[in-house]
């Protein structure tokens, strides 16, 4: 069972804000980057920072890392957890998940099932994606709502517990403080 949330370790991993200031790319950014909600680690920031990961991870899109970078903005989510999960879905994981998630999608279309005869190539890619488009993009959205809800959800409950357990801890520290004077 988790013990407690492992805040100030991440706190340590997480990258200093000040790294950020004066990169040039990042000029359109700068007085929305010094917002403290995108590098704290509160329920809020990361509940949602893991709602936005999670779900960025399994939509099949190029630019991943911008999008869940932008949406953390937007929703004042932590940043940098949100672009890390989005590798969730890294080169060895994509194809079981994106090949499950367009099952999933075929299933709740109640559409067959493509067989899987793999060819790398762009024409096989290009002939294959108009079969398949509908399917993943749905089993991927239901897939990635249902993961991001879940890990948010899971977040708050773990940090809901951990807050509780330390509340309890200092109670019985006050209490047998006061036994003993």
């Amino acid at each position: 069972m988790l013990t407690a949330m492992p805040r100030k370790a991440l706190q340590r991993l997480l990258p200093d804000p000040s790294r950020f200031a004066g990169h040039r790319s990042l000029r359109l950014l700068r007085g929305r980057l010094h917002d403290p909600n995108l590098w704290y680690l509160t329920r809020h920031s990361v509940s949602t920072a893991v709602f936005i990961g999670l779900f960025i991870a399994l939509i099949p899109m190029p630019l991943q890392m911008l999008t869940a970078a932008l949406l953390a903005l937007w929703w004042r989510a932590n940043l940098a957890i949100s672009v890390a999960l989005v590798w969730v879905t890294n080169p060895l994981t994509m194809p079981p998940v994106y090949y499950f998630a367009y099952r999933l999608g075929a299933a709740l279309l109640q559409r067959p099932v493509q067989p899987l005869e793999f060819e790398p190539s762009l024409t096989w890619l290009i002939e294959r994606l108009a079969y398949i488009w509908e399917p993943l993009l749905l089993g991927s959205l239901v897939l990635g709502l249902a993961l991001g809800a879940g890990g948010a959800i899971l977040v708050r409950i773990c940090w809901r517990v951990s807050v509780a357990r330390r509340w309890r801890q200092r109670r019985h520290r006050r209490r047998d403080r006061g036994d003993q004077s």
